[in-house]
């Protein structure tokens, strides 16, 4: 059935599109985020430049998390000048780009400093909204596959036989009642290992580098992994004295830990947790710390196993028992019921749902050729995702506050708007017949409440 058949036509004036989207500035306003990126690249502003090297960067942010995914896609926002302000052209964008990368680290730097300042901010606004407000925080360390198809800097053959490159990312996990935010991302070649503890080990400095000072050591700050952080390197520099991080790594099943779950007696198992906190049918976990010999490794590490029914057409493995699936993790968190430690666990698969958000704003292809360059549009991709992570923190509530990037720009940022100006006031009414004006309004309003920096 076919719709309505309209006349169109491109004179209009007055409307604006993505008025959703003043959500993310009056985020960036509330939050600071504008002055202390614009201080922070002070250094790259020339004498005489128009426009200011931190407010190009924000612009070219802010367009990725409306959905862009390259530099000249700030074009969307060049065109509503009354309500994103002025923006540079194309050319400028690019010499800036180009200038930040030849800084190199110095650069880099400059960025994570003012996010890592900025955040501090964001969660003191937040209060027991925040991911810390019970004193703990948990980052959340993965791999992702970011695939090329063409000749780019440092593009290779990737493990899973494609072709680009493989990052490392760090987010910290909001819970249940949020989503997350970035906290680092180190751009790899594609051949780069999934397991070398050298490259956690600076992911994880970066991300700790982002927390406030006093959860960037501390058994109040747990990093978590999967498999590919098992390591004795990895796991050495987590437990290192005057470091004391907690921790809750994945272990690859090996032949010593293997036969050490052949020798748990069947008493020892108990049922594991559903992700509700229900017991799990055909689900059990055990801990075999004192069966293997651990005698290398970090004093107090916790070695835990669960055992389950694989789901229908699920391939088993060789390390497999008795058709069970086996899978194994460490810790070094004291007490605690078994059950509980391994559904902590288990919820760092709340990181693919980070990635996935990631692939949707700018992570699923990488715009420029030089790795350095790369490098800054990675920063910007997790400024983007930093106000897709703030503003729902700050303004939203219930379900919305857990809508993902593709949700958030259908039903908030997509809403059309009319520019009027009455009684030397601008005003940006948004449709009164689209669902979620509602929703806009009463964000903005929470963000009015906020006090404003400085």
């Amino acid at each position: 059935m076919r719709g309505p058949r309209v006349r169109v036509e491109g004179g209009g004036s007055g409307t604006v599109s993505q008025a959703g989207a003043v959500l993310l500035v009056e985020t960036v306003r509330k939050c600071g985020l504008d002055p202390a990126i614009s201080t922070a690249l002070a250094p790259w502003r020339k004498p005489r430049a128009v426009h200011n090297p931190g407010k190009i960067l924000l612009d070219v942010a802010l367009a990725t998390a409306l959905g862009g995914d390259c530099l000249a896609d700030v074009a969307m926002l060049r065109a509503e000048p009354d309500v994103f302000g002025p923006m540079a052209y194309d050319p400028t964008v690019s010499r800036l780009i180009d200038a930040l990368a030849a800084a190199g680290p110095k650069a880099l730097t400059a960025i994570r400093s003012a996010r890592a300042e900025v955040r501090s901010r964001v969660w003191e606004l937040a209060g027991v909204r925040s991911p810390a407000a019970d004193g703990h925080v948990i980052v959340d360390i993965d791999g992702v596959l970011v695939l090329t198809h063409s000749e780019k800097q440092d593009a290779t053959a990737t493990w899973k036989k494609t072709f680009g490159h493989h990052p490392l990312v760090a987010f910290v996990d909001h819970g249940q009642a949020g989503s997350g935010e970035p906290v680092a991302a180190l751009l790899r070649p594609g051949n780069a290992g999934s397991n070398t503890a050298s490259d956690h080990i600076e992911t994880a400095q970066l991300a700790l580098a982002q927390l406030p000072k006093h959860l960037r050591r501390g058994r109040k700050t747990l990093i978590r992994t999967d498999s590919a952080g098992g390591t004795h390197a990895f796991l050495d520099w987590l437990s290192r004295r005057g470091r004391w991080l907690s921790y809750s790594v994945g272990m690859t099943i090996t032949d010593a830990i293997h036969q050490a779950v052949l020798k748990i007696p069947k008493k020892a198992w108990t049922p594991a947790y559903d992700a509700d906190g229900t017991e799990r049918p055909g689900a059990w976990v055990a801990e075999i710390t004192a069966i293997p010999d651990l005698s290398t490794w970090p004093k107090g590490m916790r070695l835990i196993v669960r055992k389950e029914r694989p789901h229908p057409g699920a391939q088993l493995r060789f390390t497999d028992l008795d058709g069970l699936r086996l899978t194994c993790f460490t810790t070094n968190t004291q007490g605690g019921q078994l059950a509980d430690l391994e559904l902590r666990h288990r919820r760092r698969a709340r990181a693919e749902d980070r990635i996935r958000a990631a692939w949707a704003t700018g992570l699923r292809n990488l715009p420029l050729h030089d790795t350095a360059q790369n490098r800054v549009w990675m920063e910007i991709v997790q400024i983007a995702l930093d106000l897709l992570a703030w503003m729902p923190m700050l303004a939203l509530t219930g379900r919305a506050r857990l809508w993902e990037p593709r949700r958030l720009r259908f039903r908030l940022f997509s809403a059309a708007g009319q520019l009027v100006t009455t009684g030397r006031r601008r005003i940006l009414r948004l449709a009164r017949h689209w669902p979620w004006t509602g929703e806009i309004t009463a964000a903005l309003e929470r963000l009015a409440l906020l006090p404003d920096p400085g």
